[in-house]
């Protein structure tokens, strides 16, 4: 009852006793029906969606793009649960509550550029005199006493809306629809085809995942466009059927032998092929492992698992024993013997996937927390002398997207808030071409790299991946991501591009998360549960121009398990902007290819060293690895 008084109570602080009686009632309706307070009476009318900077009554065009950002993130045809204000990930908030998006709304029309808004997990503190040169806005979302952030406690935090999981992009104002993870995984299923399969073509290759919904949604798509077969169940039929009606699954199926039969002609074939599996993934996996005992044929190559298993017990897993409405039942009536049907399906699963791991698949953690789930439930994925960020397979990061990350390589976006497409086609050739140009005197991995996102970009219109606003996304290293935001800063000046433009990135980044199960898992030093990294990132950001920046608790492997940051920089051809472009975008990439270097990886180490003969003003501590083992056994036997 206390809980109960106290979220009505800070509910209510938003406004005037007078309108108390008729609120308190609404919200008081809102916490029993939805277990939180959303305020939907101030849910606006307006279509959420990103005008043109200049439709926003604004007077600076920092906080227009703010505003424009925020509301892309908010659009019904971006966001996951946008009346929940969520964007993606089943619980990534953009605001608490409906008040929270209004007044924020007031206060960037107010905002004049010696001003910096202050937001605390939703909650606007206010507008702070600052100067010109500082963030517009300073965001930071779940940070919380460490002893106390737990999965539980963040239940009770947002239940009484004092903080909230801003996930990494949805709090950050920063979402570009799901055309981000698209690319991301086409690139992590194309290395983990040079890696495990030795080959760059995927014709003919298996890819079994699970997940369809805000941000697995994009498997069916980056699989068609990395030439495999990518099969992906669902047990939602709403997410499958959006994702069949946009073009992203070419089939959709529920019966399961169709399936086999599907997979077989399509590895047969070998033509491109995403096809929906409308049931568990548990089956899926248990019946293709049948299908091998049974001919001795193993139908998968490669395999993970997308599920949102940061919230295994709220939505975010369903088991295998139960049907969907079975499952939303008892996750409502009996939370606790849910969690006991989950821990029984995710070891279901896992011995499948063990048998056919041994059978030559290949399988891999998509930093979902999959594996640190299934460790908690008891599956057989330990890694016999392993450290505490292994596991039996390896995340993503640790076989295919760390050493990119290491060699500098991460999610760089910018989105035309014009919202003209023929800018967005001007931005991709010039990104394109910049990298054309700069490939021609790098390393043979780096130029790979390269290569993939160049196709990416000269075939971005052909896959149609624009959801929103106008924008874009590629992989590129420190030199390409300020060259490139240097030669877009230029084509505004010359009026070529016809509006400002924000560059932006995904925290899963080189330097923006601490996330031990997943960014930070090929850490081996002993630092994988150091945060310092995305802190530092947050703050130096901050001082070297971003437009805003952000600090979260939480994003993708869930609450209390990751620390990461993000920004948003607003490029309007000024000689300003290419300062603050160039400062920022090449400390955001150092400092965690530093980290990296320090921490003993290789890749990281030429980076830096080749980062400092290129930056004179750039001196990075270097580490000097022990090249006698034995020095250690000695001084510690003596």
């Amino acid at each position: 009852m206390f809980a109960r008084t106290g979220t009505l109570r800070n509910a209510l602080r938003y406004f005037p006793p007078s309108h108390h009686n008729i609120l308190a009632a609404e919200f008081a309706q809102e916490l029993r029906q939805y277990g939180h307070i959303y305020m939907y009476r101030f849910c606006p009318l307006i279509h959420m969606r990103a005008y043109p900077i200049d439709q926003y009554p604004c007077r600076t065009r920092q906080a227009a793009s703010i505003m424009l950002m925020i509301m892309n993130n908010l659009d019904h045809a971006v966001a996951q649960f946008p009346q929940e204000l969520v964007t993606y990930g089943g619980n990534g908030q953009v605001f608490s509550n409906w008040a929270q998006f209004r007044l924020v709304m007031y206060y960037l029309s107010e905002m004049t550029e010696e001003q910096t808004l202050v937001m605390y997990s939703g909650h606007p503190a206010g507008l702070f005199p600052s100067l010109p040169s500082s963030p517009r806005a300073i965001i930071t979302n779940g940070m919380v006493i460490p002893n106390y952030s737990s999965r539980e406690q963040y239940e009770k935090m947002f239940a009484l809306g004092v903080s909230m999981y801003g996930q990494m992009t949805a709090g950050s104002y920063c979402y570009i629809g799901p055309q981000g993870i698209v690319h991301g995984t086409m690139l992590t299923v194309l290395n983990a085809g040079r890696r495990y399969l030795g080959s760059d073509d995927l014709r003919g290759r298996v890819l079994v995942t699970s997940g369809l919904g805000g941000m697995s949604g994009a498997q069916a798509k980056a699989a068609v466009i990395a030439g495999c077969v990518g099969v992906i169940a669902e047990v939602d039929e709403v997410p499958l059927r959006k994702r069949h009606e946009q073009g992203w699954l070419m089939e959709v199926t529920s019966d399961i032998e169709h399936c086999i039969q599907r997979i077989r002609e399509a590895k047969r074939s070998k033509a491109p092929l995403s096809l929906g599996y409308h049931g568990n993934v548990v089956d899926l996996w248990e019946r293709l492992l049948t299908e091998y005992e049974r001919t001795g044929e193993l139908l998968v190559d490669l395999g993970s698992d997308q599920t949102s298993l940061h919230n295994p017990f709220s939505g975010g897993y369903y088991p295998a024993q139960l049907s969907l409405h079975q499952a939303n039942q008892l996750m409502a009536t009996d939370p606790a013997r849910f969690k006991t049907v989950v821990h029984e399906s995710l070891c279901r699963q896992v011995a499948a996937i063990n048998k056919l791991s041994e059978a030559g698949m290949f399988f891999w953690d998509y930093g979902n927390a999959f594996l640190l789930e299934a460790q908690r439930a008891g599956a057989e994925v330990e890694k016999e002398g392993g450290g505490a960020t292994e596991f039996r397979y390896p995340s993503y990061v640790q076989h295919i997207m760390g050493d990119i990350f290491s060699l500098g390589f991460g999610p760089f976006r910018w989105v035309c808030t014009s919202g003209d497409p023929r800018d967005l086609t001007l931005t991709d050739d010039i990104a394109a071409t910049v990298l054309e140009e700069i490939s021609a005197n790098v390393t043979e991995r780096v130029r790979q790299q390269y290569n993939d996102n160049i196709r990416w970009i000269r075939e971005a219109g052909k896959h149609r991946m624009v959801v929103g606003s106008q924008a874009r996304i590629l992989y590129s290293d420190q030199k390409g991501r300020v060259c490139i935001a240097l030669a877009i800063n230029q084509a505004i000046a010359d009026r070529r591009v016809s509006a400002p433009v924000v560059i932006s990135r995904d925290h899963h980044d080189v330097s923006g998360t601490d996330s031990p199960f997943r960014e930070t898992s090929n850490v081996y030093d002993g630092s994988a549960f150091c945060a310092d990294m995305a802190v530092q990132n947050f703050v130096g950001d901050a001082f070297r121009g971003a437009t805003w920046v952000s600090l979260h608790n939480g994003g993708g492997v869930g609450w209390g398990e990751v620390m990461n940051g993000g920004f948003g920089l607003l490029l309007d051809g000024t000689e300003e902007a290419a300062k603050r472009a160039s400062l920022m975008l090449n400390w955001d990439v150092s400092n965690g290819v530093a980290r990296r270097c320090w921490s003993g990886n290789s890749n990281a180490y030429e980076t830096i060293q080749r980062t400092m003969e290129e930056q004179r003003q750039l001196r990075v501590t270097m580490p000097y690895p022990v090249q006698d083992e034995d020095v250690l056994d000695r001084a510690l036997q003596g």
